[in-house]
């Protein structure tokens, strides 16, 4: 079986070029916090509708930025088909709606149903294409708007990096529960060893 492997093209703007979808998105959120990632996408939209005035933001701070969001639209296309495990399982207890951003109820327990509706509607050159219409659009002066859809894609996205967020935020409070035990762990066999051999 062929595997579908995708180059997220993340050494631009990252530094590092291996990297697993959940990782790409750690490293997306440690470059633009969700609300600024959200608020900068929002913006670019408005631009690019407005059509008349230019976005004030410094180009290559908007070119930084479509290169690092086209990365983790890639990394969410390869984590459509992902479950389990090797993405966190599906949260069964409802959170608190404040919490849930743009996502519906089951969105937020399952966070990768977004990308595998996202990606059922859109091919990825779609949203790809989409994205870079929006930074041409919001960085130059026009009397027309991009003649595809446009507020689909937008839509998905904002709820791409509300998905995002949350798959790292889970993954990362996972991680982090397991160094305490572990960390626990180490503490109590240095101050009694003999107790582990009764374990084993």
């Amino acid at each position: 079986m062929k595997k579908n492997n995708i180059n997220f093209e993340s050494r631009f703007w990252s530094g590092r070029s291996k990297l697993s979808p959940v990782a790409l998105g750690d490293v997306f959120f440690q470059f633009h916090d969700l609300a600024t990632a959200k608020e900068r996408l929002n913006l670019m939209m408005q631009y690019t509708v407005q059509g008349k005035t230019r976005i004030p933001e410094d180009p290559s701070v908007v070119f930084h930025f479509h290169q690092s969001l086209r990365s983790l639209i890639r990394a969410g296309w390869c984590l459509r088909k992902k479950s389990g495990k090797w993405i966190g399982k599906a949260v069964p207890e409802t959170g608190n709606p404040l919490l849930y951003g743009s996502l519906s109820e089951e969105e937020y327990r399952d966070p990768v149903r977004v990308f595998r509706k996202a990606f059922k509607q859109y091919r990825l050159e779609e949203l790809e294409d989409f994205l870079s219409d929006l930074v041409y659009f919001s960085l130059g002066t026009f009397n027309h708007l991009p003649e595809r859809d446009i507020v689909g894609p937008y839509l998905h996205l904002i709820k791409m990096l509300d998905a995002a967020w949350l798959i790292v935020e889970r993954k990362n409070r996972k991680k982090s529960f397991f160094n305490l035990c572990h960390r626990k762990m180490r503490f109590i066999y240095r101050r009694n060893p003999e107790s582990f051999q009764t374990i084993l």
